[in-house]
């Protein structure tokens, strides 16, 4: 759409913040307010919306053709509903902070916003206004030496009330996620400048907090560590009335700012930034704006319009910040009801799954499976969480995704119960097809085969597994007693079609001639490694690669399910040459050849106009055999570049090169 000079704004919501920005809108150089939504009936229309259009509903407002930018200020737990359809509308966005409940509600929003093409910044004011410009300035200057220690705080004392926002747990309740974002996100800043990076994300976060009678933090502090050696204390709170203030602590001497936040005021003013030096000499720097802080953040928004992000507060600070929140919360048991399975049978936008037309998801038929399945995988061991696994699970399912990968050994049964809760709560169990693996080392043995299919069977609240696989072989035991087990539970319908991961093809052939001889179902599936790069050692123990197994694949036509199908980021930034910070990727994956795989790799991709990590996809489904990739992405941006490897088939030539040169 055609981006105006001057932005028409429309406000979802008329609480306290968005009766501030509206009112502030009235100072902005760039932008006036058009019209303003509200879900609950407006007897009297605040002054401070002026004379704008008053909808009834959000829809409406999203309607309006007048209307160029959205400022979200519904209370958190609606955040990402009506900031994904806001990206749908095509209109740009700025989202109260926090941005979602947590980080893949931010995920998903920040998917929305690149899909449809629209901007969108996480409302931090501060992060936007000419002191917070002044800070960083001064500890790029050196004036206080290396940082050391950081402070931040920002919290209050609001009466108990359980019907109050500030308490109610289904409202996104208690001081981390209102106003304890802040001092994390001023932390992460100023962590980053002194590493001469945008922002840096903590590697450890350790926290205490005091959960109230309603459940949520009502105070509660942190201690951030990065990997520069900086550590961040930070506080909040909802029933204490804290400093507020934030101090940079250095080599040479420390920086106050007694307002962080607020700065010089909502309506403009003056605010000081003080650096205390060892030596004893104090500097002042004083800030004076005219300019109201809403407004400022709001000519900020139309100033960038056209970048789609702010470089103020970009989608990866917004992510890792809700990251950090993530973990302050769980250092201190916190987790909001509507985070919980069951709490959400639709999808975050608040409608059911529809499979989109975008990108034709290719389907394979797997013996024994009546559902047909996506010939792309996606992994469930990376998720720790519900919330965390319901979006990427849902944007798999509307890419046409069907097949799911999980086994009892994941977060010892963690990765089936979350599985699980996802197809109760979405009812896609009869749509899906679901990839189960059990006895896993040191529980290698045909009793441990029915003790975990039983007890993988509850968690997915499921009768049978489509796709069972061995986790591991245990070559002290026969083989035919495996075989006999899996046998029994396919019988019983308890399993659909079985195989074996990690297991050799001689294994598996010993296998089959055994259940050929007494009657038995055979091995119909592995699950090795297999990547256009080589497994130069194993990443686990008891690893075993395919890569050299492709004649007895297509000869026997046993199917492979492809674990590590793009070699465990190999085929992203994360690798280089030069780049040897990750010892599980140089130790499993850097090799000359691999090298020129990837460089060539490189190369098809600038040429085919896709991402490095497509093309490495593209060549496992190349490959002129039953192939299943299976992919852990855990950002949406890592799945949507994964599907894009299904808009670009490789020829047989192109395959060859990229393999061989």
């Amino acid at each position: 759409m055609d981006v105006p000079n001057s932005l028409r704004w429309g406000i979802l919501g008329t609480g306290r913040i968005s009766r501030q920005f509206g009112a502030a809108l009235a100072h902005a150089k760039r932008g006036q307010l058009a019209a303003v939504a509200s879900r609950a009936r407006l007897n009297d229309v605040p002054p401070e919306f002026g004379d704008a259009r008053i909808y009834a509903s959000y829809d409406e407002l999203l309607a309006d053709s007048a209307v160029d930018a959205v400022y979200v200020g519904t209370p958190h737990p609606m955040h990402a509903e009506w900031a994904i359809k806001t990206a749908e509308a095509r209109k740009h966005i700025l989202c109260e902070k926090p941005i979602g409940m947590n980080a893949a509600e931010a995920d998903t929003i920040i998917d929305a916003a690149r899909r449809h093409d629209v901007f969108l910044m996480e409302a931090f004011m501060y992060r936007v206004h000419p002191q917070t410009a002044k800070l960083v300035e001064l500890i790029r200057s050196g004036v206080i030496g290396e940082v050391r220690m950081i402070e931040a705080s920002f919290g209050y004392a609001k009466p108990f009330d359980a019907a109050a926002r500030q308490y109610a747990p289904e409202l996104g309740g208690g001081g981390i996620l209102d106003v304890g974002c802040y001092p994390v996100s001023l932390a992460r800043l100023i962590a980053g400048v002194a590493a001469d990076k945008p922002f840096a994300d903590p590697k450890t976060v350790v926290a205490a907090g005091h959960l109230g009678m309603s459940g949520v933090d009502e105070w509660t502090a942190a201690i951030m560590e990065f990997t520069n050696g900086i550590i961040a204390q930070v506080s909040t709170a909802v029933g204490v009335a804290q400093e507020n203030v934030a101090r940079i602590f250095g080599t040479l001497g420390r920086i106050e700012v007694t307002s962080p936040w607020f700065c010089s005021g909502k309506e403009g003013g003056r605010s000081s930034i003080v650096v205390r030096l060892a030596s004893g000499e104090t500097r002042e720097t004083v800030i004076e704006t005219q300019d109201w802080l809403y407004a400022i953040e709001a000519d900020h928004v139309a100033a960038h319009i056209d970048g789609r992000q702010s470089p103020a507060m970009s989608w990866d600070d917004t992510l890792g910040n809700m990251r950090a929140l993530d973990d302050w919360r769980a250092a201190i048991g916190l987790e909001y009801p509507i985070e919980k399975p069951g709490a959400r049978p639709l999808p975050l936008v608040g409608r059911k799954l529809t499979v989109s037309a975008d990108v034709p998801m290719p389907m394979s038929a797997v013996p024994n499976v009546a559902t047909p399945a996506s010939r792309l995988a996606l992994g469930t061991v990376g998720f720790k969480r519900y919330a965390d696994a319901a979006p990427m699970f849902d944007a798999f399912a509307e890419a046409g995704g069907t097949m799911f990968d999980t086994a009892f050994h994941y977060g010892a049964g963690r990765a089936d119960t979350i599985l699980g809760h996802w197809l109760r709560d979405r009812g896609m169990r009869d749509r899906s097809v679901i990839i189960g693996k059990g006895a896993h080392a040191p529980n290698c043995n045909p009793k441990a085969v029915t003790e975990q299919l039983d007890r993988s069977l509850d968690m997915l609240h499921t009768n049978h597994i489509d796709v069972y696989f061995l986790h591991r072989d245990n070559p002290d035991i026969p083989v035919g007693e495996f075989v006999d087990v899996l046998d029994e539970h396919f019988r019983a319908g308890r399993i659909r079609s079985f195989g074996g991961s990690n297991w050799t093809p001689a294994r598996i052939d010993e296998a089959n001639a055994y259940a050929e001889k007494h009657g038995r179902e055979k091995f119909r599936h592995i699950s090795n490694q297999f990547s256009l790069a080589d497994m130069v050692e194993p990443v686990w123990a008891g690893c075993i690669s395919a890569t050299d197994d492709t004649d007895w694949l297509a000869r026997t036509g046993i199917t492979l399910f492809a674990w590590s199908s793009q070699a465990r980021g190999f085929f992203t930034d994360r690798a280089g040459r030069d780049k040897r910070a990750d010892e599980g990727l140089v130790r499993s994956w850097y090799s000359d050849a691999n090298f020129a795989r990837r460089e060539r790799a490189i190369e098809l991709a600038d040429r085919r106009g896709t991402t490095l990590p497509a093309i490495a996809l593209a060549y496992a489904l190349a490959q002129d055999l039953g192939i299943f990739p299976l992919i852990g992405p855990l950002k949406l941006s890592e799945l949507r570049s994964s599907l894009s490897a299904l808009r670009t088939p490789l020829t047989r030539e192109e395959a060859r090169w990229l393999r061989e040169g």
